[in-house]
């Protein structure tokens, strides 16, 4: 059985912007808003 990439077809940003931040949401106890701060200091905009 094949590695399946995650397909984000029809969502505001590409993959590699919102599998980083479902990991960090679902590895530590953070919120959207510090998911969204640790973003930033990596120079991606989310809102």
């Amino acid at each position: 059985m094949g590695v399946v990439s995650p397909s984000c077809k029809g969502h505001r940003y590409p993959v590699e912007v919102i599998s980083p931040c479902v990991w960090l949401g679902f590895r530590f106890p953070l919120s959207f808003r510090e998911v969204e701060e640790l973003m930033l200091q990596r120079g991606v905009i989310v809102s």
